[in-house]
């Protein structure tokens, strides 16, 4: 009896094999080999063998791409090496600016490259264990991402075991989910047949297809996988020379690769291979909206690191926006997050760039002006790098005569509070910073976070909820909580519930610096709320402070002083602050001395600028000490800047330190001057 399990065992691992090959060619080569009758014949095969002995299924076979019951919610997944994006070339000027950046880093005449197409799709990460796929997820924010293990499973393209007798005991495969052109076609004529709604594009029908809960329906749908790169491995046939080479072996493992994927040496190259793949990109079999370059020596790459979250050896070189001629029907007025007003035009329906544009940003007053853009005009349209759409011209030709001027509102249309623009700004603002419904998530979020009232647990999502069912309408309300109403709401345990309570009730018990800057006082900072504290010494006097006397106080200039005019000017954000106070948020006031560091401090008129991590002090308590020192902490570098103070990652600001020969120390020369 054994002897013929391990028979039927040995036969059911055969057809595996075989049907995994047949996919491979028909998936990935597009190439079958077999009659579409004698592949369904191998597969029923060996479905009729697990059924029989279910013992013998095995997660990488075939017939468990699809299936498994849905999901309620997306676990999380944390990448073991994060998913960085790259940075954006939009014209030939920024690529060469790019290849000259990288030549001059290298010391080198000319750099390979590898040229690739950027597909329009969703990256992933896909974590082999010992050959077999065990887990699957999306980009996210980079760091974290949705498991979407089992809807990754239903794409055939996807291998489900590597064909190697030495599987590594850990292989992560990054690449990109699609929907090709023609089974896009077909899945909006699926929909049109069963009088569905219509996607408007590849890509969001392959996020919508990949995103389902229950994996039945990605089934359904077919998307198409393609590899770009590796994360994290432990594989010792993993090519260590170049990334071409890292491309080759992926392909070996059977793992999809653009075929149109090539290497090229120096700028001239990279910009022909642009132009080539412009050309071809209406007949590709997929969209693209753009190309990606790497550098392919891998010992460049490493040499080269990177900047901030993208790698300093690859750039997107994104094609030109697309444009399309359309009717401004009427020019609305939004209010972002910031109090910003931003005009919006709402246009007669156009399809662009993929998807059918109905809104398109004006960007500010003066743009409407300089384009002369008027309401009933006819414009030119483009989705700026393929994503946000503009308003790019007028067609004066096609004006009519009954074309109206925009002329941008003094008060803020969603609150009523005044709208004020500065002069060395492009945009108007709502100054009803503390009560305007537009800014209420942003401005409670500020008015919580660590530098402003520290209110520990009081995150995105949780003031999400709060002001979603209009628990929270302005900061005041924070300190009328109960323990029901956030044990109430959704992932609330009444541990958490309570902890927060006790955060919002420590907060209570500040200091007058925090105070001014949890306001969220527009160009009132972190520094100059101390420096208004410092120098004033009570709300009372701040709040009645007029122009000539904040002036008095340094580093405080006109706009500064206008900004906080104009806050306490409106009285709703004076009711506000009245609600906190009558709420128990209190601090210690003192007479207003103006307080200055004695010029013999140690550090007095000397800027410092931070950048990176540092390994054993946090950078705000660096900045906490060189303050008390009498030093100044500066948020950019400058001819001013004295020293620039380098961690882990430092980012641009390490660059342009070195390229203005300004002195750097790293956080052992840091702490040797502040002792």
């Amino acid at each position: 009896m054994n002897d013929k399990i391990e028979e039927i065992k040995q036969y059911a691992q055969k057809l595996r094999a075989e049907i995994d090959e047949h996919n491979y060619r028909y998936y990935v080569q597009d190439n079958p080999v077999i009659p579409d009758a004698e592949y369904d014949k191998l597969f029923r095969e060996l479905q009729q063998i697990e059924q029989q002995y279910p013992q013998l299924i095995t997660a990488d076979s075939p017939t468990q791409r699809v299936g498994g019951a849905p999901l309620k919610a997306f676990s999380q997944i944390t990448h073991r090496v994060p998913m960085l994006s790259l940075n954006n070339a939009f014209d030939d000027a920024e690529v060469t600016a790019f290849d000259r950046r990288l030549c001059e880093g290298l010391t080198v005449e000319h750099v390979e490259y590898t040229a690739e197409p950027k597909f329009d799709g969703l990256a992933v990460n896909l974590c082999y264990e010992n050959g077999v796929f065990k887990s699957g997820a999306t980009r996210g924010d980079g760091y974290t991402g949705e498991d979407i293990t089992l809807n990754l499973k239903t794409i055939k393209s996807i291998p489900l075991s590597l064909p190697v007798d030495d599987p590594p005991p850990l292989l992560e495969v990054r690449g990109e989910v699609l929907m090709l052109k023609a089974d896009f076609l077909s899945l909006n004529q699926r929909q049109i047949e069963k009088g569905e709604r219509e996607f408007a594009n590849p890509r969001n029908a392959a996020a919508g297809s990949l995103r389902q809960l229950d994996p039945s329906i990605t089934a359904s749908r077919r998307l198409t996988f393609f590899a770009y790169g590796v994360g994290q491995y432990q594989d010792p046939h993993m090519p260590q020379d170049k990334h071409s080479s890292v491309l080759a072996y992926l392909a070996a493992l059977h793992f999809p690769v653009a075929k149109e994927c090539t290497t090229v040496m120096g700028l001239s190259e990279l910009l022909k291979y642009f132009q080539s793949i412009a050309a071809q990109r209406a007949s590709l079999p997929y969209d693209i909206d753009g190309v990606v370059y790497k550098v392919n020596s891998l010992a460049q790459q490493n040499e080269l690191g990177f900047v901030s979250r993208a790698p300093r050896f690859a750039i997107a070189h994104k094609f030109p926006a697309q444009e399309v001629v359309t009717q401004l029907l009427a020019i609305d007025v939004q209010v972002g997050r910031t109090g910003a007003l931003t005009p919006v035009a709402r246009l007669k329906p156009v399809f662009v760039g993929g998807a059918t544009v109905t809104n398109a940003t004006l960007h500010n007053a003066d743009e409407i002006e300089r384009k002369d853009v008027r309401i009933g005009d006819t414009v030119i349209v483009r989705r700026a790098g393929d994503v946000i759409p503009e308003v790019v011209s007028v067609v004066r030709e096609k004006r009519p005569a009954y074309t109206t001027s925009f002329v941008m509102p003094s008060h803020c249309p969603v609150c009523g509070a005044k709208a004020v623009r500065f002069a060395n700004e492009s945009v108007s603002r709502c100054t009803g910073g503390l009560f305007c419904p537009a800014q209420r998530k942003q401005a409670i979020l500020h008015f919580a976070s660590r530098r402003a009232m520290d209110i520990e647990g009081l995150g995105d999502k949780l003031v999400d909820q709060l002001v979603d069912l209009a628990i929270v309408r302005t900061p005041a309300d924070l300190y009328r909580l109960g323990l029901t109403a956030l044990a109430n709401l959704e992932r609330m345990a009444d541990k958490s519930a309570n902890n927060i309570v006790r955060a919002i009730e420590k907060s209570k018990q500040t200091t007058l610096a925090r105070f001014i800057y949890a306001l969220g006082i527009r160009n009132v900072g972190e520094a100059t709320a101390k420096d208004l504290a410092a120098h004033l010494g009570s709300l009372d006097r701040l709040m009645a402070a007029n122009s000539q006397r904040l002036q008095q106080i340094p580093d405080i200039g006109p706009v500064v002083a206008q900004s906080i005019i104009d806050f306490f000017a409106e009285k709703h954000n004076c009711e506000v602050i009245e609600q906190l106070c009558a709420s128990g948020v209190h601090w210690d006031e003192h007479e207003g001395k103006s307080i200055s560091i004695a010029a013999t401090a140690p550090l007095s008129g000397k800027t410092f600028v931070l950048t990176g991590a540092l390994p054993t002090v946090s950078r705000e308590q660096a900045k906490e000490i060189i303050e008390q020192l009498g030093g100044k902490v500066s948020g950019s570098v400058s001819q001013k800047t004295d020293y620039v103070v380098v961690g882990t990652d430092p980012g641009s600001k390490y660059d342009k330190a070195v390229s203005l020969g300004i002195t750097i120390l790293d956080e052992a020369g840091l702490l040797a001057m502040l002792k």
